[in-house]
This record gives structure tokens, C-alpha cells and sequence, in this order.
């Protein structure tokens, strides 16, 4: 099992699996190459490079770091045309602000769909939202897609 820490990635191939621990309103996005069996799993913070302080973790962010996975799985043998996605967390965490623009959880679901609809990689399931944390575990595999919580259990996706 590898283990992918907030603002981070990596990339594997079949048998392994990719696990990043509490998503809140992470968004945790799992790509996978169904025919050579290799996976990339990125735990994303925030939505845009753009406005960022700190610049030099592209893996922080979902509009530099799901192109950058996307390099390092092709890099490996995976193919661009073959990619499917499965995301998960982007929780509301907090509910004391009805202030939309401080919801970085819906941020950062939007901010991932855009740039995988830029990248023509299409999101095949999803498990975001709501209001509680995820852990997640890629299955290089078999492309399956655990997501569990505390309050849900477990769901494959």
C-alpha cells in the first residue's frame, strides 16, 4: 500500500494500491489506465495555483496537479485516451459561514471537473460532498475506487 499525504500524488501499476487518508474538503482523485493496469492517486488542497502564496507544490492544487499526474502516468506506459477518473471528498466541513466562496470543498469538486473535462479524462463515479471526511483506496488492479467514513461505512465506486 502506498500512502499519498495531503498535497501529494504518486503513480503505480497492478498489483499495488494508492491510499490518501482524511479527505475533508480535499478531493481526493484517483486515474486509472484499464488496460495496463496503472493508477495515479492525488490528494488536491485547493482549487487554483493562481492566487497561491506558495507556488512550488503543484500537487496542492486541482488545475496543476491533475495535468501533472497525468504526465507522470504516461510516463510509465499509461494512455492519455484510455484514462478514467473516480473522485471523492470535497466535503463541506464546516457550516458556519453561508458565505459560498468559503466553501472550498464545492471549490475544489468544481475546480477537478473543469480540469478533467479540459484534459478529456471523464469522471466515470464520484463520492463528494456532504458534510463528513473520506479516506480512499485505489485498487491498481482492478480500478476499484474504496471510499470510507466514519458515518457511511464503505462504498465502492
Amino acid at each position: 500500500m502506498i500512502v499519498i499525504g495531503m498535497a501529494d500524488y504518486a503513480v503505480t501499476r497492478s498489483p499495488e494500491k494508492l491510499t490518501t487518508l482524511g479527505l475533508g474538503s480535499c478531493v481526493g482523485i484517483a486515474l486509472y489506465d484499464p488496460v495496463t493496469k496503472i493508477g495515479g492517486l492525488i490528494h488536491i488542497m485547493l482549487p487554483t495555483i493562481e492566487n497561491a502564496r506558495f507556488t512550488d507544490n503543484c500537487a496542492k492544487f486541482a488545475d496543476s496537479g491533475i495535468p501533472y499526474l497525468i504526465e507522470q502516468m504516461i510516463g510509465i506506459g499509461a494512455v492519455r485516451r484510455r484514462l478514467v477518473a473516480k473522485i471523492a471528498g470535497g466535503a463541506k466541513m464546516f457550516s458556519f459561514n453561508s458565505d459560498a466562496s468559503m466553501n472550498i470543498g464545492e471549490r475544489n469538486i468544481q475546480a477537478t471537473k473543469v480540469v478533467l473535462s479540459e484534459m478529456k479524462v471523464p469522471i466515470i463515479s464520484e463520492d463528494v460532498g456532504k458534510n463528513y471526511g473520506r479516506t480512499v483506496v485505489l485498487d491498481t488492479d482492478t480500478g476499484v475506487y474504496y471510499v470510507k467514513s466514519a458515518i457511511k461505512g464503505e462504498n465502492v465506486i
